[in-house]
């Protein structure tokens, strides 16, 4: 369907220090977390900054994406913090936006990572009633040539000169859960073809941020022990890639540029980290390829 409009979705995250603990208490809402656990991941904020730059950068993206496609507006939604989902598929039916294309802004797919980003969209397109804007989604990205340029570019930006060990890195999510999505071939796939790239078969993958009960099986292996593995097989340049993630936030800044570090240099192993895509001119212009194709 050709579309008036896009519509940009992310996680969100806190602006300000003193938007971590309302920010947290949201995304754990309805879950028995204990109180020291959100303390810990609140410190992990004050680490980096007292803030995500989650918000600030996915509206960077989202005006590069503007740019691209010239006079269609690209509004931006959070599905944890400000500007909600449900405001902005408000705020766009208030100016008659009647069908938009949603983006949302993760490479692999899963219920964690791009149906529960659906699902916000039709609870606001339900309390909105006819008036709302339909939206519909580009086909899979996971594997598209600008994307994986654009991973391939980050990468070399870090790893100038001789190679270096590869390991990729996306966001654990639970095995039932991966076993009903394409979230573990899609990374494994996307992370082959970079490195197809790169021109190397030295590479790995890995998982990092995992959460829930210690006693429910997630993915694996964790970063920090593939760093380990890696560490007792002699390596000693690492360049980590978060493929899974397309801009930095906390995920990136603490667990690994302060976590996965950490571990590095306990190992004697020197550690690069690959910048996420985000504003990377060949992934606008991957963005801006799909809004294209949508408009026709």
């Amino acid at each position: 369907m050709t579309v008036h409009a896009v519509l940009m979705t992310a996680y969100g995250g806190p602006t300000r220090p003193e938007e971590i603990r309302p920010f947290l208490e949201n995304v754990v809402r309805g879950r028995r977390i204990p109180p020291e656990r959100l303390e810990a991941v609140a410190h992990h904020y004050e680490l980096i900054g007292g803030k995500s730059p989650m918000n600030e950068l996915t509206f960077a993206q989202a005006e590069a994406l503007r740019r691209e496609v010239g006079t269609l507006p690209v509004h931006v939604g959070m599905r944890m913090w400000d500007p909600t989902i449900a405001d902005t598929i408000a705020a766009m039916a208030a100016v008659g936006v009647g069908r938009a294309l949603g983006l949302v802004m993760s490479p692999f797919a899963c219920e964690a990572s791009r149906e529960r980003y659906m699902e916000s969209i039709e609870a606001a397109q339900a309390a909105l009633g006819p008036r709302a804007p339909r939206v519909s989604y580009p086909a899979s990205w996971h594997a598209h040539p600008l994307f994986i340029e654009a991973v391939a570019e980050r990468v070399r930006e870090v790893a100038v000169g001789e190679p270096r060990t590869l390991v990729f890195t996306n966001h654990s999510i639970p095995e039932t859960m991966a076993a009903t999505s394409p979230y573990v071939t899609e990374f494994e796939t996307a992370a082959a073809a970079v490195a197809a790239r790169l021109g190397t078969a030295d590479w790995h993958l890995a998982y990092q941020s995992r959460s829930g009960l210690p006693r429910d099986p997630w993915l694996e292996p964790d970063v920090n022990d593939r760093l380990r593995e890696l560490a007792e097989r002699g390596v000693r340049e690492v360049t980590v890639v978060p493929i899974g993630f397309v801009c930095d936030h906390v995920e990136v800044l603490y667990d690994l540029d302060v976590e996965a570090a950490r571990t590095a240099t306990t190992l004697g192993v020197r550690l690069h980290r690959a910048p996420t895509v985000g504003t990377h001119p060949r992934f606008i212009a991957m963005l801006a390829e799909l809004v294209r194709e949508a408009a026709r």
